[in-house]
């Protein structure tokens, strides 16, 4: 199983920027595709950003594209995200997702259901 903590969440101003984390256990991490949602009061949790299991194809939301950006380290078995240029639209409780199954279509990584574990989540306020 994958066990995932976010951190470094909190309040920025409209521009500003924030690195979140996402640290991983188990040794599964390395082969697990990685995913980035978010949820915002009143609505649905929503992709933001996703990376393959060896980092070589990312995937982001039109919202963020230009914005963030994911990466990850296998060594330390923790994906980040990387945001910039942040809007208060993009407050939200935001939540790091693992997939271990084999990934047979990228798209499956834009929808809540093509995951197999999630965080706790990390709040984002973005004050205007």
């Amino acid at each position: 199983q994958v066990q995932l903590v976010e951190s470094g969440g909190g309040l920025v101003q409209a521009g500003g920027s924030l690195r979140l984390s996402c640290a991983a256990s188990g040794r599964t991490f390395s082969s697990a595709a990685m995913g980035w949602f978010r949820q915002a009061p009143g609505k649905e949790r929503e992709f933001v950003a996703a990376i393959s299991w060896n980092g070589g194809s990312t995937y982001y939301a039109d919202s963020v594209k230009g914005r963030f950006t994911i990466s990850r380290d296998n060594a330390k078995n923790t994906v980040y995200l990387q945001m910039n240029s942040l809007k208060p639209e993009d407050t939200a409780v935001y939540y790091c997702a693992a997939r271990v199954r084999a990934l047979i279509d990228s798209r499956r990584l834009t929808a809540t259901q093509g995951y197999d574990y999630w965080g706790q989540g990390t709040q984002v306020t973005v004050s205007s």
